[in-house]
């Protein structure tokens, strides 16, 4: 039987992050740990700022969880034990702690790093690391000591700015300008802040800046607009908040039927020109439930011919290093939260060369640093 142990951390970050749905300067996440007597693995569960996913709610739901189910974790299958989780109606974040506990546990036990038990190469491409929604004085200092401090190859600038398209496009600048003596590739995350013109306006304008792609422009709820957005789009648009679970994709991916449903006088012929409304979908731990449906989205994803990224919420190192296990399945890898910690109370997770880069012990790497 596995002994399950939990400890919450509240995570301060060095620069509080602002986007268009507001601002967070801290969170609180819960770590999950995993023993088999011999080996421990360990998860973390990082909240939402727009769902009622706690560390408190997720500890409880852990805990009724592992009582019901003591015979299931008796010798553990990572995707047994997630299917259940999601029968079970468990919070993503809660579902991706243990999830990623049992993978780490799995590694350990196999005396291997988590990415190579995955079948996997360390070979992984560059993060982005993030300019947050700030005023345009505010962003000219900020970028360049992120810059220069992580070595960053690629900068995500966050939009979608409440105070309208005029202040994206000044933050969008000063941002663009600071991080001009970098080098660096340029990325905007909208954050769902836009209407349909406004994504369009803002695209073509944003193409013009030599953007690499647009993620999440229309706000969650709105997907049966996106293959009007796709349709002439000068940018590849990726979805976020709109995508969850490997069973949300083909929505996605296959939208000239809803298209056909909105305009009835449209042809057959012209809807499957529309045959998808998105580019790629940037899937979360946090938000899938773990590892074990994170592989099962980029599966899904890979199959209708969609790219692939990797995010992260307000984590620490340690499901960073767990993404980080996976990160040559993904076209993109925007895995930073940790490097905006002051302080990150866990290690494994560190950046070379502009790429997070899994280390070789046992596990995926992540560990406290005062546990």
């Amino acid at each position: 039987m596995l002994r399950v142990e939990f400890k919450t951390i509240e995570l301060i970050k060095r620069y509080p992050l602002a986007i268009s749905r507001g601002i967070q300067a801290s969170s609180h996440n819960l770590f999950v740990s995993v023993s088999d007597g011999e080996h421990t693995g360990l998860g973390e569960l990082s909240p939402s700022t727009t769902k009622n996913w706690t560390a408190a709610t997720g500890q409880l739901q852990i805990e009724k969880f592992v009582h019901e189910n003591q015979p299931l974790l008796g010798a553990p299958s990572p995707h047994e034990v997630w299917q259940q989780m999601r029968e079970a109606s468990m919070d993503p974040p809660a579902m991706a702690a243990f999830d990623m506990a049992l993978w780490d546990l799995l590694a350990k036990q196999a005396g291997l790093p988590l990415y190579r038990l995955l079948g996997l190469p360390k070979k992984s491409v560059p993060t982005s690391v993030t300019a947050g929604l700030n005023p345009p004085e505010l962003t000219r200092e900020r970028v360049p000591e992120i810059l220069s401090r992580t070595g960053a190859r690629a900068l995500k600038i966050k939009l979608g700015s409440p105070d309208g398209r005029g202040h994206d496009r000044e933050h969008f600048l000063a941002a663009a300008a600071a991080a001009k003596p970098f080098a660096v590739k340029l990325r905007v995350d909208a954050n769902g802040g836009w209407t349909v013109p406004e994504a369009k306006e803002m695209m073509k304008w944003l193409a013009g800046q030599g953007v690499e792609y647009v993620e999440q422009p229309l706000p969650q709820g709105q997907e049966e607009d996106l293959p009007e957005l796709f349709e002439d789009r000068p940018l590849p648009i990726f979805v976020d908040e709109s995508c969850g679970f490997s069973s949300e994709v083909p929505t996605l991916a296959l939208p000239f039927v809803l298209w056909m449903a909105r305009n009835k006088a449209i042809s057959l012929e012209h809807s499957k020109k529309l045959f998808r409304a998105i580019d790629g979908i940037n899937l979360k731990l946090m938000k899938c439930g773990g590892i074990t449906e994170a592989l099962r989205i980029v599966a899904t994803v890979r199959a209708f011919g969609l790219k692939t990224m990797i995010g992260c919420m307000s984590e620490s190192s340690v499901a960073i290093a767990a993404g980080a296990s996976m990160g040559a399945l993904f076209d993109y890898i925007d895995l930073d939260s940790h490097l905006n910690l002051n302080p990150d109370p866990a290690a494994g997770a560190p950046i070379l060369e502009g790429v997070i880069t899994p280390t070789d012990h046992p596990g995926h790497g992540g560990h406290l640093l005062h546990a």
